[in-house]
C-alpha cells in the first residue's frame, strides 16, 4: 500500500521539479526583458505552426520542403535574449546558476579565449523537449531556448537546413574534421 502511494508522489514531485525549471528560465528572461541593453525575441508556438504549415502546403513536389515544414511544426517556441554591451561572462554564470543540471544533459561545452558556449537538452520520454544554448564573453551574452518535441535527427536537420537562431553554432559543434559525430 505504501508503494502505491509513494509512486504517484514521486511522479508528482518530478513534474513540479520540471515545471520549476521552466519557471527558472522564464524568470531569467523576465529579469532582463525591460533592460534596453538586451534584444529579446519570442516566437510563439502558433507562429511555428503557421511557418511549418506554409512550408508543407507550398512544397508541391519538393520532398525536402515538406519534411522541413513537418519538422518546423514540431518547434513549440523560441526565446532569445542577447546583448553586445554587457558582461557576458557574469550573465553566463548567473544563467548557469539558475539551471538544475540534473534536468539538462550537456551536448557541447566550448571554452575558448574568454568565451563560454554551452548546448544542453532537456529530454522526456526519449524526445528532446528543449534545446538550450548559453554563450557569454567579456562583452556579449546570448541565451536561446527552443522548445518542442524532437529527436536528435530533427535537431541536426533543423541546424543544417534552416537559418534558425543559434543553429549555426550547433552545426559548428556537431561536426568535426571527420564529419558528423
Amino acid at each position: 500500500m505504501k508503494k502505491l502511494i509513494l509512486i504517484p508522489l514521486l511522479l508528482l514531485a518530478f513534474v513540479f521539479r520540471a515545471q520549476a525549471q521552466d519557471d527558472a528560465i522564464q524568470r531569467f528572461f523576465s529579469k532582463y526583458m525591460e533592460d534596453d541593453r538586451f534584444s529579446r525575441v519570442f516566437i510563439s508556438p502558433k507562429m511555428m505552426q503557421m511557418a511549418g504549415g506554409f512550408l508543407k502546403n507550398n512544397s508541391e513536389n519538393d520532398k525536402e520542403s515538406a519534411e522541413l515544414g513537418a519538422l518546423i511544426s514540431k518547434v513549440k517556441g523560441i526565446r532569445i535574449l542577447s546583448s553586445d554591451v554587457v558582461d557576458g561572462k557574469t550573465l553566463y554564470k548567473e544563467a548557469m546558476g539558475t539551471l538544475s543540471k540534473n534536468l539538462y544533459e550537456e551536448l557541447m561545452d566550448v571554452q575558448d579565449k574568454g568565451t563560454s558556449l554551452k548546448f544542453m537538452v532537456r529530454e522526456e520520454a526519449g524526445l528532446v523537449k528543449e534545446l538550450l544554448m548559453l554563450s557569454g564573453d567579456g562583452e556579449s551574452f546570448t541565451l536561446l531556448s527552443m522548445q518542442g518535441n524532437f529527436t536528435y535527427e530533427d535537431l541536426n536537420m533543423l541546424a543544417e537546413k534552416t537559418n534558425m537562431p543559434g543553429m549555426d553554432q550547433y552545426v559548428k559543434g556537431s561536426k568535426g574534421p571527420k564529419g558528423p559525430k
